[in-house]
């Protein structure tokens, strides 16, 4: 009976200590969950949670496992690769396009050269440049360099007619400009294709005019995407950049033509090469130009839109802190004081993941995305503060209109 009683109280003594230990696990566990010291990750007024996507349940079914000595299944990367040839020759593409590739002629005047022999008189160089028809009716795009100060323009067809032109919008930060020829009629426009399309590695085909020499044709690769103002030394620094890096040879003279894909459309408008470098050009894709286009025709020029942030790439150091399970998005460093984005509650130490729906990957994709949302504008944006994403609703203001200042103001 004593034995029976002892090993009662021994079972009682185990239930309490049982019960005392998941009593300490629970607190502990409490306490582990509670947030750090540092800033709040509140929402502002009238902001939209964004729940996460959901794991999947844990009772969905999975791949049945590999039997020992089953050969492997061949994954994605080891089918065999369908590579597209080069074509036996680009003439049939060169000729497609020869009829809707011009020659622009310029002469700008310019201040004489100081000295008394100079005075009064006024010097006048002469510049080349290409284009391409994009309308019936004589309008063509070019670079902004290639018109920029003319006061006289002249744009020649592969015919050897020639046409007076006038510029009819222009936007330096692109070095995009619109050219129409006056007179021209029933010309030959060039097939605009998808700069999103055209991966690196596919043929692509310049024509233009370099040193003078007419319609010269010439063939390479995509050799990258995405390349920046900081990849292209000397450009405007408030400029917005996304360059197409081909080895395709572009030479003074090139800038304005057409770059082609193999079906005859234009992906690119030939534009930059890099000083001191042999094959290394730039195009601007042609997505970004037909995005432009109808502003151009319409008013002359470009009026940007703006979120009213200062914005930088997020750096590791900073994507730990900030809790950020990668390098996406578009950092916010400031807030423009009573700006649109002051306004709908966005912060320092915010990453802006998105806008209007489209994913934000760096700064440069933002800049752009807002430039040319519209001005008074109601557009959604994605924030990620923390751990925490939700949506505002931001009324864009308007850029400055100088293209000679350097705006931090996105």
């Amino acid at each position: 009976m004593a034995r029976a009683h002892q090993v009662s109280r021994s079972f009682a003594l185990l239930l309490l200590l049982a019960a005392l230990f998941a009593l300490a696990s629970g607190c502990k566990g409490k306490r582990g969950e509670a947030g750090g010291a540092g800033r709040s990750d509140e929402l502002p007024p009238g902001a939209t949670p964004v729940t996460a996507p959901t794991a999947a349940p844990q009772g969905a079914p999975t791949a049945p496992a590999q039997e020992l000595g089953d050969a492997p299944k061949p994954s994605a990367s080891s089918a065999p690769l369908a590579v597209q040839l080069a074509p036996v020759s680009f003439s049939p593409i060169a000729k497609r396009a020869d009829p809707s590739v011009v020659a622009i002629y310029t002469e700008t005047e310019e201040a004489p050269a100081p000295g008394p022999a100079a005075r009064g008189r006024r010097r006048t160089a002469k510049g080349l440049g290409t284009g391409f028809i994009v309308e019936r009716s004589g309008v063509v795009i070019t670079n902004n360099h290639v018109i920029e100060g003319a006061a006289e323009i002249v744009v020649q067809l592969s015919d050897e007619r020639r046409f007076p032109g006038k510029v009819a919008g222009r936007d330096p930060r692109t070095d995009i400009a619109v050219v129409k020829m006056e007179g021209a009629r029933d010309l030959v426009p060039i097939p605009l294709g998808d700069s999103d399309a055209i991966d690196v590695g596919d043929w692509v085909v310049a024509i233009g005019n370099p040193f003078g020499l007419s319609h010269t044709v010439s063939a390479g690769i995509l050799s990258a995407k995405g390349r920046t103002r900081e990849d292209v030394k000397g450009l405007d620094p408030s400029g917005y950049f996304n360059f197409l890096q081909t080895d395709a040879s572009i030479n003074p003279g090139n800038s304005g033509g057409p770059l082609l894909n193999l079906r005859g459309e234009v992906v690119g408008i030939n534009a930059a090469v890099r000083a001191n470098a042999n094959s290394i050009g730039f195009a601007i894709p042609i997505n970004m130009v037909k995005q432009l286009l109808p502003m151009l025709l319409r008013d002359g020029k470009i009026r940007r839109s703006a979120i009213g942030v200062t914005v930088d790439v997020l750096n590791a150091v900073e994507a730990g802190r900030l809790k950020r399970p990668d390098r996406k998005g578009a950092w916010v460093k400031s807030v423009l004081s009573g700006g649109p984005a002051d306004r709908a509650g966005i912060a320092p130490d915010d990453v802006i993941v998105a806008f209007e729906g489209k994913n934000v990957s760096d700064p440069n994709e933002l800049r752009w995305l807002a430039s040319i949302a519209g001005v008074n504008k109601t557009a959604p944006v994605r924030i990620a503060r923390g751990e925490r994403v939700f949506e505002v609703e931001v009324k864009l203001g308007e850029l400055a209109p100088d293209p000679g200042q350097e705006s931090e103001d996105r």
